[in-house]
């Protein structure tokens, strides 16, 4: 139980930084719809689609790397510096190429007229990839708090200078007065400013890293690098897999959607994007998860009997995915007041899949423990790659038809796909003794109760009833698990120290 509290711990840190900085994000949707036409929005998304397959590229799974050699290699400070040489060369190198190329790029993600963008989202990405290592670092030594207020100071910096360049700066020009703060704002640059406050964002990121970026020193052991090279090309294969699943439906659906103009076109992307953040509660926590994750089962790797501590830990996240989904689901009346450009309530139809979706991924990431322990990183290459021909497939034949709904249920299936596959095939490698019909019979019961919730609703199609009736549903799913699972909760010291709770275990 003490591992497992440890994982709660880092978790909840990198919880706070993460969900902290992607809800600040999030909540900046609805300022965005306001301030930008409902196309801006979408060229916006189909842009920041593109960002992960370019941090795919800089970082070429070097993370993932680091974390796994600094278990086994004697020298880490050499580990160390041996990666940032790396990362500081082919950062140069690849933006160096990428920034000749803009004007195709730009052409390719369906912004012509705008390479000056391009140019931007490479100098974000440079610099992002170049804070890899030291906020990796930070988590190998244990320093979440450090690590969270770093990722917060950005996001909050980001905020700042999109109200600064959307609504002050515009107020101030409207009055018609002169003001220094206008030397630096220009109307023509529009959505330009988004990705401005991005770098700005990640170079403040930088300067509150030095002393993790001024420990590194020149040093090269080019026998480690191939070593770690081979072992990161499989993930980076993963990880570019990963991103087709995770992001490029918003770039196929640009491609391919049926619209009359290209306006209309980055529109649809624009809903689709929209309501996605919808589904942001259950990536957000599977996004925290992953980086208290990913160092803790390395370490616990090394232990008596790691295995167990991994089923628990895939029945405790299941248990709150699961919570997390009916939070979402039920209440999607409410959760949609933050689309505030209301013509795109039509794509919430798309959450529920979406939530699923995520279901789904998370459970990925907790089974992919067994290529990663095992060496066998080609593994989840070939899984992720698998899943990436689906989204592929699904997306070409039905966005012409079905539009974005065709993206949800790409997502959808892919993420199922790839749950099952790595579940099967890790069972032979590296087994685990996860509860897997117990689990399965919890995402079964709360997509039961999401259909029922919807069918009363038909029924009455009155608002508050909606919300009392999810509240109902919400509190019988929690009694249950806490009274199937008495036992595991039994064992928290947190869950014994309030009454109520006990009482109710105790029952």
């Amino acid at each position: 139980m003490s591992s497992i509290k440890g994982l709660a711990g880092q978790t909840m840190w990198y919880g706070v930084s993460s969900i902290v900085a992607r809800m600040l994000s999030y909540l900046l949707t609805p300022y965005l719809l306001l301030v930008l036409t409902g196309p801006e929005y979408g060229q916006q998304s189909i842009i920041y689609a593109a960002i992960p397959f370019l941090n795919v590229i800089f970082t070429y799974g070097l993370e993932t790397t680091f974390f796994r050699f600094a278990q086994k290699h004697p020298h880490p400070r050499e580990l160390y510096n041996t990666l940032m040489v790396s990362i500081l060369a082919s950062s140069l190198f690849v933006g160096g190429i990428m920034f000749l190329l803009a004007e195709p790029l730009a052409r390719l993600l369906l912004v012509d007229q705008h390479p000056d963008w391009i140019k931007l989202t490479v100098l974000i990405v440079a610099s992002d990839a170049l804070a890899t290592l030291p906020f990796a670092k930070l988590r190998l030594d244990g320093r979440p708090r450090k690590y969270a207020f770093v990722r917060v100071s950005g996001i909050l910096c980001y905020m700042g200078l999109l109200y600064f360049f959307y609504s002050v700066c515009p107020a101030l020009e409207a009055k018609g007065g002169v003001s220094p703060l206008l030397a630096i704002y220009s109307p023509a640059i529009g959505l330009g400013y988004v990705f401005i406050a991005n770098l700005v964002q990640n170079l403040l990121q930088l300067v509150l890293l030095l002393p993790e970026l001024t420990s590194f020193r020149p040093q090269f052991n080019a026998g480690l690098w191939r070593e770690m090279i081979l072992y990161s090309l499989p993930i980076t294969i993963y990880n570019f897999g990963g991103m087709i699943n995770e992001t490029f439906d918003r770039i196929m659906l640009g491609w391919w959607v049926h619209a009359p103009t290209r306006d209309a076109a980055d529109f649809q992307v624009g809903i689709y994007s929209a309501n996605y953040k919808l589904s942001l509660l259950i990536s957000l926590f599977i996004q925290a998860f992953r980086l208290g994750a990913e160092p803790f089962f390395f370490k616990q790797a090394k232990g008596e009997n790691p295995q167990r501590i991994y089923a628990r830990v895939m029945k405790f996240f299941v248990l709150t995915i699961t919570l997390m989904f009916l939070f979402v689901a039920l209440y999607l009346d409410v959760w949609k007041y933050f689309v505030t450009r209301h013509s795109m309530w039509v794509g919430l139809k798309v959450v529920p899949i979406l939530l699923f979706a995520n279901m789904f991924l998370g459970i990925y990431y907790n089974l992919s423990i067994w290529y990663k322990l095992s060496d066998k990183t080609s593994a989840g290459a070939y899984i992720t790659l698998i899943g990436a021909g689906i989204t592929l497939v699904i997306n070409y034949i039905f966005i012409p038809k079905y539009s974005y709904l065709a993206c949800a249920w790409a997502t959808c299936i892919c993420y199922g796909t790839m749950m099952v596959l790595s579940y099967v095939w890790g069972q032979k490698v590296y087994p685990v003794p996860y509860a897997w019909k117990k689990l399965v019979a919890y995402m079964l019961i709360v997509l039961v109760l999401y259909f029922v919730h919807q069918g009363l609703v038909h029924l009455v199609p009155n608002r508050w009833f909606s919300i009392g009736t999810a509240t109902i549903l919400f509190a019988a799913y929690g009694a249950f698990i806490l009274r199937v699972e008495k036992k595991e909760f039994g064992r928290i010291p947190y869950v014994n120290r309030l009454p109520i709770l006990r009482r109710f275990l105790q029952v």
